[in-house]
C-alpha cells in the first residue's frame, strides 16, 4: 500500500507538470522562430564580436554572452545561431522558476498566465545580450538557494559559488542579487560553509579582476564615470515606474506590483525575494538620479517579482476571475505584436526601436560589395560596424570612435592595428566634401564613402594629466602636464613629414553634447615619438574660456579626414 500511494503521487505530480511542458514547449517554438526570422540588433551583433574575441573581459561587459554566442555560432553561423543558447536558457529559466513557485502549491495554470504575460520575460526569450545569461544564473541562484537555507550542505554551498561567479560573469548586476540576499539572511554569516561560498566565487573571478586591472578598469571607469550625467533630467526618473510596470506586463504589470509586494513573509525564502525586489527596483530607481536607466536593467528583479506574485495568489486561497481574463488579454496583445515584428509590418517598422532590426542584412551585403576584402572604417557607433562585421562573417568593419562619441570594445581589439597604412574605405551617414564622393543608397538608408589610401588612426592612445577637475579665471594662461602612453606593439610618432594625413592633438571643450571650442598642442607634438608600451610627458598650452561656466573637456588626436578620437578621460572644467 506505501508503494502504491508513492506511485499515485509521482503520477499526480506528473499530471499537474504537464500544462507546464506543453506551455513550455509552445514558449520555445515561439522563440525559435523570432529567433530565426528576426534580422540582428546592433547589440547582438557587438557582442557576437565579442565571441571573436575571446577574452576574460570587454570593455562594456563580463564574458559570459560571447560564450554564449559562440556555443550557437559555432554550430551555425545565421541569426538563430547567435541565439541559439539564448532560445534554450529562457525555456530552461522558466522550468526552474516553475520547481521554484511549485514547492509553494502555485497551481500551474496561475504559473503559465502570470509568466506568460512578463513582457520583459518575452524580449530576451530570443535576443541574445548579456541579460540572457544572467536572467538564466539569477534563477539558478534562487533554485539552489532555496535548497541551502533549508539545508546547510556543502554541496549546495559549492554550486551556489559556481553560479554567484557565472552571474558576476555574465553581467555586474549580479552583485545585486548576491548582496540583497545576504542583507535578507544575516544568519547566513554564522555558516561556515557561507564562507566557502566567498572564496570560491571570488577565486572563480579572479580572471576577470585580473583581465580589468591590465586593461585599466576599463568597465569601471565606463559603468561609474561615463554613464553618468552631469545634469539631471526629472523626465530620468519619471519615466522609470511606467517602463517597470510596462516590462511587468503592459495591462497587467500593475497588479503584479501590488500582488508581489504584499506578500506575507512566511519563511527565510519568501523574505529574500522581497529584499531583492524591492532592493533591485529601488537601487534603480536611485539611479535615476545620476543617467539614463534603461527599463531592461531590472530583468533580475523580475524573478522575484513573479515568484512573490504567484506565492501571494496562494496565500490569498483563490484566482480572481477578472485577472485571468485580463492576464489573457495581456499575452494576446503581446503575442500579437511579436507576430507583427516576425513578419515586419509596415506598422511596426516605423516604431524607432525596431526599425533597425530590418534592412541591414542587405546593406551589409551591398558595402561588401562595394569594399570587398578591404577594411571598411563605418563612423557614427559600434552598432553599424558590427552588423557588416556579423553579416559578412569578417572583422575588417571598424568603428571609428570620435571625440562625440564613447569608447567601445573596438578601442581594445586588435582590428585598429591590422589596417594601418592600407587602404580602407570610410563610410558615414552625412558627408564630408571632398573624402566620400559616393552615395549608396542601401536598405539601411542613404550612405556616403570614399577610399582613404593610407589609413592613420591613434584611437588607442592614452592621454593623462594629473587632475579631472580644474579651476580657472576667464582667458586664464594654463598648462596641462600629460602623459601620452603607446599601447600598440610598434612605434608610433606625431611628426606629418611624409605623411598624407596629418595629425594633431587638440583640447576639445563641450556644453553638453556640442562642441563648443578646440585649441591645438604647439608644432613641437611633432618632435614626439613613442616606443611600443612607452610613455612620455607632453606639456599642453591653454587658454581657458572667456566666458564662466562649467565645460567638459577632453584631449584628442585628429588624422584628417577622422574626426578625431577620444584620447582622453573627460575632464570637468569650471570657470568662474
Amino acid at each position: 500500500m506505501q508503494l502504491s500511494h508513492s506511485n499515485n503521487l509521482s503520477a499526480g505530480r506528473a499530471q499537474t507538470d504537464k500544462p507546464i511542458w506543453y506551455f513550455l514547449l509552445c514558449w520555445t517554438i515561439l522563440n525559435a522562430v523570432q529567433a530565426y526570422t528576426l534580422e540582428i540588433h546592433a547589440d547582438e551583433a557587438y557582442y557576437w564580436l565579442y565571441s571573436r574575441f575571446l577574452d576574460w573581459g570587454y570593455y562594456d561587459h563580463p564574458p559570459m554572452v560571447a560564450i554564449f554566442i559562440s556555443i550557437g555560432d559555432t554550430l551555425i553561423h545565421n541569426e538563430f545561431g547567435l541565439r541559439l543558447m539564448t532560445v534554450l536558457s529562457s525555456t530552461l529559466s522558466l522550468y526552474v522558476l516553475w520547481l521554484i513557485v511549485k514547492r509553494y502549491a502555485v497551481e500551474a495554470k496561475w504559473f503559465i498566465l502570470v509568466v506568460s504575460g512578463i513582457f520583459i520575460f518575452h524580449l530576451y526569450g530570443f535576443m541574445t545580450t548579456p541579460d540572457a545569461p544572467l536572467f538564466l544564473f539569477t534563477v539558478l541562484f534562487y533554485f539552489i538557494y532555496q535548497k541551502y537555507v533549508d539545508d546547510n550542505r556543502l554541496k549546495w554551498a559549492l554550486l551556489l559559488a559556481v553560479i554567484i561567479a557565472c552571474l558576476l560573469y555574465s553581467k555586474y548586476h549580479g552583485i545585486l542579487l548576491v548582496g540583497f540576499t545576504v542583507l535578507s539572511n544575516i544568519k547566513l554569516l554564522q555558516r561556515r560553509t557561507f564562507w566557502v561560498i566567498v572564496i570560491l566565487s571570488v577565486v572563480l573571478y579572479v580572471p576577470h579582476i585580473l583581465w580589468q586591472i591590465n586593461h585599466g578598469y576599463p568597465s569601471i571607469n565606463y559603468h561609474l564615470f561615463e554613464q553618468s550625467s552631469d545634469h539631471y533630467q526629472f523626465s530620468q526618473t519619471s519615466t522609470y515606474f511606467p517602463g517597470q510596470l510596462l516590462m511587468a506586463g503592459p495591462l497587467i504589470g500593475w497588479f503584479l506590483f501590488y500582488q508581489a509586494f504584499t506578500t506575507r513573509i512566511k519563511d527565510a525564502f519568501i523574505r529574500g525575494l522581497m529584499v531583492n525586489g524591492i532592493g533591485t527596483f529601488a537601487f534603480f530607481l536611485l539611479s535615476s538620479l545620476k543617467g539614463e536607466v534603461q527599463p531592461q536593467w531590472t530583468l533580475i528583479a523580475f524573478a522575484p517579482l513573479v515568484m512573490l506574485a504567484l506565492i501571494r495568489f496562494k496565500q490569498a486561497g483563490k484566482w480572481r476571475p477578472w485577472f485571468g481574463r485580463l492576464a489573457v488579454a495581456n499575452l494576446a496583445l503581446i503575442v500579437t505584436v511579436r507576430i507583427l515584428i516576425i513578419t515586419g509590418s509596415p506598422l511596426i517598422k516605423k516604431i524607432g526601436q525596431v526599425k533597425g532590426l530590418y534592412g541591414y542584412r542587405q546593406w551589409a551585403y551591398d558595402v561588401k560589395q562595394k569594399v570587398g576584402d578591404n577594411y571598411v572604417v563605418i563612423g557614427g557607433g559600434f552598432q553599424n560596424a558590427s552588423k557588416y562585421d556579423f553579416y559578412n562573417n569578417t572583422t575588417k568593419g571598424f568603428s571609428y570612435d570620435s571625440r562625440y562619441y564613447r569608447l567601445t570594445q573596438f578601442d581594445i581589439w586588435p582590428i585598429e592595428e591590422g589596417m594601418q597604412h592600407k587602404k580602407a574605405y570610410y563610410l558615414v551617414q552625412a558627408p564630408f566634401k571632398g573624402v566620400t564622393p559616393d552615395t549608396l543608397n542601401t536598405t539601411g538608408g542613404i550612405w556616403y564613402g570614399g577610399w582613404i589610401n593610407d589609413v592613420r588612426t591613434y584611437q588607442k592612445v592614452k592621454i593623462e594629466t594629473t587632475s579631472y577637475k580644474i579651476n580657472a579665471t576667464p582667458g586664464e594662461k594654463m598648462s596641462f602636464d600629460l602623459t601620452i602612453t603607446n599601447p600598440y606593439p610598434y612605434t608610433i610618432n606625431f611628426s606629418n613629414a611624409g605623411y598624407e594625413h596629418q595629425v594633431e592633438l587638440d583640447a576639445c571643450l563641450f556644453t553638453g553634447p556640442d562642441i563648443i571650442g578646440v585649441q591645438q598642442a604647439g608644432a613641437d607634438l611633432q618632435q614626439l615619438a613613442l616606443k611600443p608600451g612607452e610613455s612620455r610627458h607632453y606639456i599642453f598650452k591653454f587658454t581657458s574660456p572667456l566666458q564662466k561656466g562649467k565645460y567638459a573637456m577632453l584631449f584628442s588626436l585628429l588624422t584628417n579626414p577622422f574626426q578625431g578620437s577620444k584620447n582622453s578621460r573627460i575632464i570637468s572644467l569650471t570657470v568662474e
